[in-house]
C-alpha cells in the first residue's frame, strides 16, 4: 500500500507542469567564479608554497623570544589579577566573619546579663 502511494506521488511529480519550469538562474556567483581562471589561482596555492606555509606555522615550531616574553607577561598579569581577586574575597570573608563573631559575642553577653539579672537574689553583689 505504501509502495503504491509512493509510486503515485513520484508519477505526479514527474508529470506536473511545474516540474519543467523550475530553473536555477545562471547568474549566481558560484557559476560565474568557475568561469574565471584567476579565481582558482587565488583559492589554491602551489605545493611548495603550501608546504612552506605549514612548515613555518606548525605546532612544534620554535617561538621567537618576543612571543615567549609576551606570553609570559600575559600569564603573569593573569596570575596577578587572580591573586588580587582571591585576596579581595579573603578580606571580604574575614570582615564578614569578624562581624558575625562580634554579633555573637554581643548576643551571648546580653543573654548572660539577662540571666544574671533574672537570677539575682540580692544576697551576693551583682556581677559587673
Amino acid at each position: 500500500m505504501f509502495l503504491l502511494a509512493l509510486l503515485t506521488l513520484l508519477l505526479a511529480l514527474c508529470w506536473s507542469p511545474g516540474a519543467d519550469s523550475v530553473v536555477v538562474p545562471s547568474s549566481t556567483s558560484s557559476t560565474s567564479n568557475r568561469d574565471v581562471p584567476g579565481t582558482l589561482q587565488r583559492i589554491f596555492m602551489k605545493e611548495e608554497d603550501a608546504s612552506d606555509f605549514f612548515r613555518r606555522r606548525n605546532r612544534r615550531a620554535t617561538k621567537s623570544q618576543d612571543e615567549i616574553s609576551a606570553e609570559q607577561r600575559q600569564v603573569l598579569a593573569a596570575d596577578e589579577r587572580m591573586r588580587e581577586f582571591h585576596e579581595e574575597k579573603r578580606n571580604e570573608f574575614e570582615s564578614f566573619a569578624e562581624e558575625e563573631h562580634d554579633e555573637q559575642d554581643e548576643r551571648s553577653r546580653e543573654s548572660g546579663e539577662q540571666w544574671r539579672e533574672f537570677h539575682y537574689d540580692g544576697m551576693n553583689p551583682p556581677y559587673e
